[in-house]
């Protein structure tokens, strides 16, 4: 073996040495973090633990027939937070913009994306119901994704 390859073959061998030593070092202060982190109270790992279902419906706002805004951008959000205090009492909307091609032709609309939590399927069919007829939509998109809800209060410390 040449007098280079000894050479770095020992720079190697600390390199390895290095980063070994800093591996150990950061996998035991994770282990003390976590074995120092304060303990959960039980009603707040009750709370995260409990599984629900949060809604998300994107509801355009093009007629389905002349696929030219229904309402205003400010009309539309109006109404459907109408809509949605009605049936939920409460809501989170988020605004956005869909688009599609139908042949050569490509198309776009303003959107609403709503989120709720802390309901069931039959309240958002309802709803869902009641915007198609509103919105004169062909459909609503409604993803259900399983989720865990907490309604956090605060520690009550401040």
């Amino acid at each position: 073996m040449s007098k280079k390859q000894g050479a770095v073959i020992l720079i190697l061998s600390i390199l390895a040495l290095i980063v070994s030593c800093v591996s150990i070092s950061l996998k035991l202060f994770s282990f003390n973090s976590a074995e120092n982190a304060p303990e959960e109270t039980a009603e707040v790992t009750e709370q995260a633990k409990e599984e629900d279902i949060q809604y998300v419906l994107y509801l355009g706002t093009n007629d389905k027939d002349t696929n030219e805004p229904v309402f205003s951008p400010e009309e539309a959000k109006e109404k459907a937070e109408e809509i949605l205090l009605r049936h939920f009492g409460g809501y989170t909307i988020q605004e956005a913009n869909g688009g599609w091609i139908d042949g050569d032709t490509v198309f776009s609309e303003y959107t609403l994306v709503i989120y709720l939590s802390d309901t069931n399927a039959e309240a958002v069919h309802k709803a869902a119901d009641e915007m198609i007829s509103v919105f004169n939509q062909s459909s609503v998109l409604i993803q259900a994704n399983r989720t865990a809800t907490e309604f956090y209060a605060g520690t009550g410390d401040q």
